[in-house]
């Protein structure tokens, strides 16, 4: 008598799991390390400033006239702000059907839309991408940050930095990360009023970055009766000018066209995201049998004053 088999059996259930894994990365550091603010326009602007230098000569004779000082005025800056939009649009069956894993196709969908739109932001940020007005058939863009780093830069040969967010970063020859180059850039930054904290980097630099020579040895000053713990790893790098946090990032974008890395020193007080409409769903006309959805967003970068900040850009990979 032959046995009755899973293979001859009709109507067995199925065994579908009622969760859907999904390990795409969602975090974005920059975004979450620097400030928000609110535009009101679509140029958003500010103004930098600076002190004179400093001299060791200023002494003036006894019962001397008062003398003018030169004043110089403020420095008045901006980007353009730039509109990222996601839609979703769900067929009325389909919302309407039994599902596994959600209970709404739309509101799973739009929820995915979401966290896709904040990656998008965050590659746009750290892009190399120059602020353009647009028009009526073109899309305005934002400058991103390696257009706006120009003062302080470590660069492969050839390289030219960025400036204002209007011009690009020039790609120069590929180098590998060394110690030595993150401590030209924080050294920069810092001599220009900056005290950066941060150090932002792709994946592959990281790994470079826990292997600086001397990491092992740096120590965080603990209480004399309490042991020292040892940084063995580059998470906290100490800098001769303060403690650097070590930030990898997986949306910061190789150049285009040699594919070299760049990494990032930051002061997080001096950039922030300064959007002119937060997020936003908008319910669109219904065209028929289903539900189109948009999400949107409006925003621009502010550097607030790109001199607190450095770029080590042409890095091998």
């Amino acid at each position: 008598m032959a046995t009755f088999q899973t293979y001859q059996s009709i109507g067995n259930r199925e065994d579908l799991s009622d969760v859907i894994y999904n390990i795409s990365p969602t975090d974005t550091p920059f975004m979450s390390s620097v400030g928000k603010t609110k535009a009101t326009a679509v140029y958003h602007e500010w103004q930098t400033d600076a002190l004179a230098a400093a001299v060791g000569n200023n002494a003036a004779v006894e019962g001397a006239d008062a003398t003018s000082l030169t004043v110089t005025p403020t420095a008045r800056v901006g980007n353009r702000t730039q509109i990222s939009t996601k839609t979703v649009q769900i067929a009325g069956t389909q919302e309407s059907v039994d599902k596994a894993g959600r209970k709404s196709e739309k509101a799973y969908q739009l929820a995915k839309a979401s966290s896709e739109l904040k990656r998008d932001m965050e590659k746009t940020l750290l892009s190399n991408n120059v602020a353009a007005a647009g028009n009526s058939s073109t899309a305005r863009t934002l400058g991103g940050l390696q257009a706006w780093l120009g003062t302080n830069a470590v660069l492969g040969s050839g390289g030219a930095a960025g400036s204002g967010g209007t011009t690009a970063r020039t790609s120069g020859t590929d180098a590998a990360f060394t110690e030595a180059m993150l401590k030209s850039a924080v050294k920069q930054a810092f001599v220009q009023g900056g005290n950066p904290t941060v150090l932002m980097v792709t994946p592959t630099q990281k790994q470079v970055v826990s292997g600086f020579a001397g990491i092992a040895a740096q120590r965080y000053e603990a209480p004399s009766n309490k042991a020292s713990t040892i940084i063995g790893a580059a998470d906290v790098y100490l800098s001769d000018f303060g403690t650097v946090s070590v930030v990898p990032n997986r949306f910061m974008t190789a150049d285009s066209g040699d594919g070299g890395e760049v990494a990032f020193v930051l002061d997080p007080e001096y950039a922030a995201v300064a959007y002119l409409r937060p997020f936003q769903t908008n319910e669109l006309a219904k065209t028929g049998d289903s539900e189109k959805t948009q999400l949107l967003v409006e925003y621009t970068l502010e550097v607030k004053n790109e001199k607190a900040h450095a770029i080590i850009a042409d890095l091998a990979e």
